[in-house]
């Protein structure tokens, strides 16, 4: 198991931008496929965005695609999700989680997962 934290989550106007972050403890991300997912109240957890290890090829949801930039920043050990154009339906709580490889961003792909970060879209 791969300890992980997320931040950067928070209260957020709709059609603004965040940022989160996901840093692991003890290893580094650059062995793992890394992926944000979200869960809102009452609905199934589901994926936002996955970038492989090695050639870092990446899937989007297409509810959230062309809002959503994942990318790897590997000197700080980190991946960052930045999410602009915010809605009040991207309201969940966030999820990093790893693996070494997935096929189709699903949680059931992932085997480590931090504690998630509330982002909340609200005027």
């Amino acid at each position: 198991q791969v300890q992980l934290v997320e931040s950067g989550g928070g209260l957020v106007q709709p059609g603004r931008s965040l940022g989160l972050s996901c840093a692991p403890s003890g290893v580094s991300l650059d062995y793992y496929a890394v992926g944000w997912f979200r869960q809102a109240p009452g609905k199934q957890r589901e994926g936002v965005v996955c970038i492989s290890r090695g050639d870092g090829s990446t899937y989007y949801s297409p509810s959230v695609k062309g809002r959503v930039t994942i990318s790897r920043d590997v000197a700080k050990n980190t991946v960052f999700l930045r999410m602009d154009n915010l809605t009040p339906e991207d309201t969940a709580v966030y999820y990093c989680a790893v693996a070494l490889e997935y096929f189709y961003c699903r949680p059931d792909e992932f085997d480590s997962w931090g504690q998630g970060t509330q982002v909340t879209v609200s005027s």
